[in-house]
């Protein structure tokens, strides 16, 4: 059962004088990954399919992720009344595609699969919880607020099963914990940075993941405040079997938020790079 519906949501308070045209780009792309949480959870009733409790759960999952993709397009079709949400997102599952009929996990085993999908709810709720503090505009910051809420019991809701097979399988910390980071490192990979093409860029444009990545982190992070990866740093660490709270905890997190700054600045260079060049292309061939 879902905990909200897009009925809910106050549509009629949209205001468009608040809207963050940067945000716009990153709402239109969200919606994308968002709403392809179908084709996920085939892939986990494959992984999962002698387990019921678990494929009920991944398919409950679901349908909140589509949910959410639905809101940020529809919310996102207000701030650009001249965006169609479903022919992006058409583009989007023609060509970007997962393996959803997978033998076994990716991750090598179902106590890994499930500490790889805690990381990607750690960093959509802290990632929603960013965009509903940085936004203006009332009907977006109660979607993310709501969106933030639901990423949160999805991480519980993993934790708890991985919880369960770890118990079977007794994956050592060594390897949790590269499975953490290697999904942590995967978020630079072509589903955002696919998205962000298909929901932003005009369809004849190819798609370079360079550009398009960069284009998305590059304003994605610059949403993020200490606080956010402070509080992220706490449920990765409860993820691979740490303290959330404490010393190293804290040293993580600073650490954590010195690179995700670092980050932000070379993707930010890497798109001004990019956009100056393209704009003295036609100069140079011209000469």
């Amino acid at each position: 059962m879902k905990h909200w519906r897009l009925d809910q949501m106050p549509w009629d308070a949209f205001d468009p004088s608040k809207v963050d045209p940067e945000i716009v780009a990153l709402v239109k792309a969200a919606a994308m990954v968002e709403r392809n949480g179908g084709d996920y959870a085939l892939y986990l009733n494959s992984v999962f399919r002698d387990d019921p409790d678990f494929q009920q759960a991944a398919d409950h999952w679901a349908v909140e992720e589509i949910q959410h993709g639905d809101a940020l397009g529809k919310w996102a079709m207000l701030a650009d009344p001249s965006w169609d949400y479903a022919a992006a997102f058409d583009r989007y599952r023609a060509g970007y595609k997962i393996e959803t009929s997978a033998d076994a996990s990716i991750r090598g085993s179902r106590t890994g699969e499930l500490i790889a999908r805690c990381m990607v709810e750690t960093g959509t709720s802290s990632y929603y919880t960013a965009l509903s503090e940085a936004t203006e505009e009332p009907v977006l910051k109660r979607i993310c607020k709501q969106i933030a809420a639901d990423e949160y019991r999805h991480f519980k809701l993993f934790y708890d099963h991985m919880k369960r097979y770890l118990a079977r399988e007794d994956l050592s910390f060594v390897a949790r914990l590269r499975i953490a980071l290697g999904r942590i490192g995967e978020t630079e990979d072509d589903e955002l940075a696919f998205a962000f093409h298909c929901a932003n860029e005009d369809p004849s444009l190819p798609y370079d993941h360079t550009r398009c990545s960069a284009g998305y982190m590059g304003r994605a992070m610059g949403f993020y405040r200490y606080r956010h990866i402070e509080r992220a740093t706490g449920m990765i660490f409860k993820a691979v079997g740490l303290e959330p709270r404490g010393r190293l905890s804290d040293l993580a997190a600073r650490g954590g938020w010195k690179l995700l700054c670092w980050r932000r600045d070379r993707f930010r260079q890497t798109l001004r790079q990019m956009e100056a060049a393209n704009s003295q292309a036609p100069l140079a061939r011209a000469a």
